[in-house]
């Protein structure tokens, strides 16, 4: 009886471990970094689709930026300015990319709010009117009476009043039809509408896609002190958890300084993520916008925002009846958490 007792003991025993051990399992299996300690999950937005431009945070994954940072990482297409402050906002993404001037058009007409941005991706802003030879456009007068394509809250056409306003044309005699993010291409290629909204990079795979030679009017030629994209996150998470933001941006920047150094392996990384990638467009979209991250001034950090370009940009808007008087720079920038000059 004793020996039987025993046995059974040893069993019970046994059972237990195995037990413990099974549910420690979930722990242990989670993806852990250099020191063991388990990644802190992440859900981050593209700025519009998953083209080349974008593959920067692709490549932050892949050479283990994220990983040393301490994050396990998912990647999700975002779908423009208005969509990803809205997802990051409700706490369905953590980060994500937005056109600084389009945050604040959004955030001075009361349409978005609770949303911070942490460091600048573009030092100048790439939105533009694209379109192909041969659909009489080449300035922006030649809109009038065109119909143009995007999606509902992207930069390029919250902006396009003002871009209206500033290139001396009429806004209200072009008509806006919604588009995707994925899509917007090739609904240009089969003639449904005369141009797109696009940054000024998607040029060759514009090309790429419809065989034709683009034509793009760059809003920069008449707003050239505007940012571009900016990496924002939800107020609460800025204020609740500032050092997490940090690491999370130098790892993504990181990302962007070495894809832009290395375009062709990134498009590379890109195409083993995203199937629908063409490598050789995507290449060339992150050769064009390296000019767009560089900062100004020798030695700068790119990351950078500077108040006082972000004051003058508010003015103009302002100026061009876009933004409500007494917008300043920190209700849309926490430079608490700006990488450093």
């Amino acid at each position: 009886m004793k020996r039987l007792a025993r046995t059974v003991a040893a069993m019970a025993l046994a059972t237990a471990l195995a037990l413990v051990s099974g549910c420690g399992g979930s722990d242990s299996d989670r993806p852990a970094g250099a020191d063991g300690t388990p990644l802190e999950k992440v859900t981050y937005l593209t700025s519009f689709g998953n083209f080349g431009r974008d593959s920067y945070a692709w490549v932050a994954k892949d050479k283990g930026f994220f990983k040393e940072a301490g994050f396990d990482v998912e990647i999700k297409p975002g779908q423009g300015t208005g969509g990803v402050i809205s997802t990051v906002v409700s706490g369905q993404a953590q980060f994500g990319p937005i056109d600084l001037t389009g945050g604040l058009l959004q955030m001075g007409g009361g349409q978005a709010k609770d949303f911070v941005a942490v460091a600048a991706i573009h030092q100048r802003t790439m939105a533009a009117i694209a379109t192909t030879e041969g659909n009489g456009i080449a300035a922006p007068k030649d809109l009038e009476g065109k119909r143009l394509a995007d999606t509902p809250g992207s930069v390029v056409r919250n902006l396009f009043p003002t871009y209206a306003r500033l290139a001396g044309m009429d806004a209200s005699k072009v008509t806006w039809v919604n588009g995707d993010a994925q899509t917007l291409m090739g609904t240009l290629a089969g003639g449904a509408v005369d141009g797109i909204g696009q940054f000024v990079v998607g040029k060759p795979t514009i090309e790429a896609v419809t065989k034709k030679k683009a034509v793009l009017l760059p809003y920069s030629d008449v707003m050239p002190d505007l940012y571009g994209n900016a990496l924002i996150t939800s107020t609460k998470l800025a204020e609740q958890k500032p050092e997490m933001v940090k690491r999370f941006s130098a790892a993504l920047l990181k990302g962007l300084e070495y894809s832009l150094a290395h375009s062709k392996e990134a498009a590379e990384i890109l195409k083993r993520n995203v199937d629908a990638t063409n490598p050789a467009a995507a290449a060339a979209e992150l050769d064009l916008m390296a000019a767009y991250v560089a900062p100004g001034g020798s030695g700068s950090a790119i990351g950078t925002l500077d108040s006082g370009r972000v004051a003058k940009s508010i003015a103009i808007l302002q100026d061009a009846g876009a933004l409500p008087q007494g917008m300043t720079p920190e209700q849309i920038i926490d430079f608490d958490l700006v990488p450093k000059a």
